[in-house]
């Protein structure tokens, strides 16, 4: 009964002693905090995020190239998110423009996608720029909504300028 013990106790204190040793020197093991919201992606990241999902799903991707499309797809996503702000209201330069990006993605899913891939991607193009586009449409719109409806305060000098408090005049009946 006694060796039992003591066999049980080396057992413990080698298994608690291995797994310490694994770390390494001076580090610490913290476990994540469910209880904190995960990051948030940026409207840039989720609409890149979104292309991207819809065309791995639709060309049949990889690991390694539903991750080099997702890069791809936020750089130009970016791009194309800067040229719509910057041309906001000449919608015939912001799809020139746009365009252009996409030319910039076609040949650089050449040196990502498999020839057939390729091929099934190419004649898809105008579903995705569609797909894009009308995510971009619906998005823009949204926001625009939430900042009239929630507007930030504005600041100038130092001071804040925000929404009054609606404070009602005293009359002299009530002194």
């Amino acid at each position: 009964m006694n060796t039992k013990f003591v066999t049980a106790a080396l057992v413990f204190a080698a298994t608690t002693f291995g797994a310490y040793a694994q770390q390494a020197p001076g580090s610490t093991v913290m476990p994540q905090d469910k209880t904190q919201p995960s990051p948030r992606l940026n409207p840039v990241q989720t609409r890149a995020k979104r292309l991207s999902d819809q065309m791995a799903r639709d060309l049949r991707l990889n690991g390694y190239q539903a991750t080099k499309l997702r890069a791809i797809n936020e750089d130009k996503v970016a791009k194309m998110a800067a040229i719509e702000q910057k041309y906001a209201g000449n919608p015939k330069l912001v799809d020139e423009q746009c365009q252009g990006v996409c030319r910039e993605r076609d040949q650089e899913l050449r040196n990502v996608l498999s020839s057939a891939q390729y091929s099934s991607y190419y004649d898809s193009r105008a579903t995705f720029y569609k797909f894009d586009r009308d995510y971009a449409n619906k998005n823009a719109g949204s926001m625009m909504v939430k900042s009239v409806q929630n507007p930030l305060p504005a600041s100038s000098k130092g001071s804040i300028i925000s929404q009054g408090r609606n404070t009602q005049a005293t009359s002299s009946s009530d002194k």
